[in-house]
């Protein structure tokens, strides 16, 4: 009796390890992983305190201690909430919008984002009204996105540090697109 006793404690353990060695070791870095919004610039999409669920695994997730990429199922594209790691402070993650890609061009006129000359009529952007902003967003610029990077703004222009300030994300620096937020409870839904 006493073995049997072990063994299904033996058991719940192994259990309890494996779990533990798929979230840490496969979960988390490769496919799907948590982050809590700590402030309120992609209000009203992202409310302080949201939890959300980023798939790591669609723009090929970054394998640990390396420099290297897992195979892409995608690249970022523009309406895509990306979380990142932020350009000025290599320990800190943001997450934002990415508003237009390399070789783009993009200028915040009368409150609106133009890519290429075209302004951006999608919900997304055209609800918003834009500050020119930072020294990445002045009145009458227009900005090329370089190769291999990204302009992404937070959705509550009024108070977020985005591309208007520090410039543009490195593709290397893009962890993954946020899919849900899953509490609290009244907020569960898919991100947009």
């Amino acid at each position: 009796m006493t073995q049997k006793k072990k063994s299904a404690l033996r058991e719940w353990i192994e259990a309890a390890v494996f779990a533990a060695f798929l979230a840490f070791c496969v979960i988390r870095p490769f496919i799907v992983q948590a982050f809590k919004i700590p402030t309120g610039s992609m209000r009203p999409t992202l409310l302080e305190g949201d939890l959300i669920l980023v798939n790591k695994f669609i723009y090929g997730a970054k394998v640990p201690f390396t420099h290297y990429r897992l195979p892409a199922l995608r690249q970022p594209k523009r309406g895509d909430v990306v979380v990142f790691i932020y350009p000025e402070d290599k320990k800190k993650d943001f997450i934002k919008r990415v508003v237009a890609m390399a070789g783009e061009t993009v200028e915040i006129k009368s409150g609106t984002i133009y890519v290429d000359g075209k302004a951006l009529l999608e919900p997304v952007f055209n609800q918003r009204y834009y500050y020119n902003r930072g020294d990445f967003a002045r009145e009458d610029e227009k900005l090329v996105v370089p190769l291999g990077s990204y302009f992404v703004l937070g959705d509550n222009s009024g108070s977020s540090r985005d591309s208007r300030y520090w410039g543009f994300v490195p593709a290397d620096n893009i962890l993954g697109e946020a899919m849900i937020i899953y509490w609290p409870p009244q907020r569960i839904r898919v991100i947009k």
